[in-house]
């Protein structure tokens, strides 16, 4: 860990109390008041516009008795007693008092004022300096201040006047230096005024405002300019380099947070699956059986935004809300029976007996030929409705629902359903006489041709 740069500031373990300022005339002795955050006498406030008056004070007992005593004894003359006499001006956390005095210390004068000091407060000159007339006796008031140097944030205790002098003592031994204010819910206060002599630079959201009374509390400022905070808003304390001594010095910074949930939408593909149909020919080919559709996943991000701008996004989940469907393939498992062979020829016969014969054995060999007529428009009628340019996009073609490759391996051309119902008929015939009936195993089946 680095040097804390204010080792010689005392740190907050143990805040020490600022004991209330007693005093016969309620004009002196005043504490740094409520209004600018420090211990107090109720209804003291700093930069009180009460002029400074000359008061003649009683004397300490101690100092009466002996100058009285000396009196008496003719040992010291009238003008030596007046001699003891002071001026003083007390500055109390801003508040400047004459007062005319015989004591003889800083100590003194402050404990005939009434005025009282803690360890974290600060006294100029030393308390136990001697008290000359004319002197100017100044108290500062310890205040704990949450300061952030060079990134770098901790508790601190302060006697300064305002935030202007706390911020020029410690710029001294750091390069970026922010009071940050205490925070409650849509609250944000600071134990010390801004700037007691200049106006203060107001930022709210990246807009400057110049508010003219700077010697005023954080909660005040916000407050008078109706600014209203949110819990996740940032404020901060700064001090700015002049540019032409017109400008003021502090700046008091309100970062406008917004933190937003957002839903974001992407495509989830679908896979293909590939099934079997045993009932299905393999060399029928592959159909579809389910179109595919793709799936949603929604990706829901926190995004933060500072002043308008994207300073932070954070994944808060993902997942698919709406499923995508597989696209589903089906191809066939079944092999085709082998044709029957063709029926051995009969002997030739002479005479009317072998044509008869002859006639008779073509009757017999055709037993594994096409029919003619009626049965092929009825098995058309049965595969296809009779339609020669059926397409119902599963694979089949035409009035015998040929497959392509099957056309194909009967001599057809392009597709079955853009031939004539001729040409249909012929390569359906001729596939019969290859392989048979069992091409149209359930219509065969239905017309009695199995």
């Amino acid at each position: 860990m680095k040097d804390w740069p204010f080792d010689n500031v005392a740190p907050s373990t143990e805040p020490v109390p600022v004991f209330a300022h007693v005093s016969d005339d309620p004009t002196v002795g005043a504490s740094a008041g409520t209004a600018a955050g420090g211990a107090g006498t109720p209804g003291d406030a700093p930069g009180d516009s009460t002029p400074t008056r000359r008061r003649r004070r009683r004397w300490p007992l101690v100092t009466a008795v002996a100058v009285l005593s000396l009196v008496v004894a003719g040992g010291v003359s009238a003008a030596v007693v007046e001699q003891l006499r002071k001026d003083v001006t007390l500055d109390v956390d801003g508040r400047l008092t004459t007062v005319t005095t015989y004591a003889a210390t800083v100590d003194d004068v402050l404990a005939e004022e009434g005025v009282r000091v803690g360890d974290n407060d600060e006294v100029t000159p030393a308390a136990d300096d001697q008290l000359r007339d004319g002197a100017v006796v100044q108290v500062r008031y310890g205040r704990q201040l949450t300061v952030e140097t060079d990134g770098e944030q901790r508790d601190v205790w302060v006697a300064a006047l305002d935030a202007d002098e706390a911020l020029a003592d410690f710029a001294e031994r750091a390069d970026q230096v922010r009071l940050l204010p205490s925070r409650s819910a849509e609250r944000a206060t600071l134990p010390i005024r801004l700037d007691a002599d200049q106006p203060v630079t107001l930022v709210v959201g990246g807009e400057e405002t110049v508010v003219d009374d700077g010697a005023v509390t954080l909660e005040e400022l916000l407050a008078a300019e109706g600014v209203e905070l949110d819990a996740d808003d940032r404020v901060h304390v700064e001090q700015v380099e002049p540019a032409d001594g017109s400008e003021p010095s502090v700046r008091v910074v309100v970062q406008v947070v917004d933190v937003k949930k957002v839903d974001k939408t992407k495509k989830v593909d679908f896979d293909t699956v590939t099934k079997t149909d045993p009932d299905r020919y393999v060399d029928e080919g592959s159909y579809v059986a389910t179109e595919g559709s793709k799936g949603e996943r929604t990706i829901t991000w926190e995004v933060t935004r500072v002043d308008g701008e994207v300073t932070n996004r954070e994944k808060l989940s993902s997942k698919v809300t709406t499923k995508p469907v597989d696209k589903v393939v089906v191809e066939g498992t079944k092999e085709r029976p082998e044709p029957e062979p063709e029926p051995a020829p009969q002997p030739a016969d002479t005479g009317s007996s072998s044509s008869s014969s002859g006639s008779s054995g073509s009757s017999s060999s055709s037993g594994g030929s096409a029919p003619s007529g009626s049965v092929w428009a009825a098995l058309a009628q049965c595969e296809s409705g009779g339609d020669p340019t059926t397409n119902t996009g599963n694979g089949y073609y035409g009035m015998y629902q040929f497959s392509l490759s099957t056309w194909q391996s009967v001599g057809g051309t392009g597709l079955p359903s853009d031939a004539s119902a001729a040409e249909q008929t012929k390569r359906a015939q001729i596939l019969q006489s290859r392989a048979g009936w069992g091409q149209w195993p359930h219509c065969a089946a239905k017309l009695g041709l199995l």
